[in-house]
């Protein structure tokens, strides 16, 4: 099922909070269920008239939640509702393994690669105003 969204112009609130907020309520009362795929940035960005980096704000914010997961080839996923730590471990492990997939052959040593990956969550984490 597609998520029924809508970003009100006027709201004190800013769109990206709008998008996740509502996103949030309708994982969390079951209206979206685990492993639905939610549109991609570009076509809720479209659909919303939002910048594409609003739409990605609040998938990361989702996403930071435990209630989505980002995935480069089959999109934003909704995760199940009580994840486990085993099952979270997994997806971590499979995230360390492709950031060590793509490390291989340019040399890096571990200390450059982990000071990449904390400037690259400082980053982000100033972007969504954490």
């Amino acid at each position: 099922m597609r998520p029924t969204v809508s970003i009100d112009s006027h709201s004190p609130t800013p769109p990206f909070e709008q998008l996740r907020n509502q996103l949030d309520e309708q994982i969390r009362q079951g209206f979206l269920a685990a492993g639905h795929q939610l549109p991609t940035v570009r076509q809720l960005a479209a659909d919303l008239g939002l910048a594409k980096n609003t739409v990605v704000r609040a998938y990361r914010a989702l996403e930071r939640d435990g209630l989505v997961i980002g995935d480069r080839r089959r999109g934003t996923l909704i995760l199940e509702r009580q994840m486990t730590a085993n099952q979270r471990d997994q997806i971590l492990a499979a995230a360390a393994q492709r950031f060590l997939n793509d490390l291989t052959g340019i040399d890096a040593t571990l200390e450059e690669a982990t000071a990449v990956l904390q400037r690259m969550l400082c980053e982000r984490a100033a972007e969504d105003g954490i």
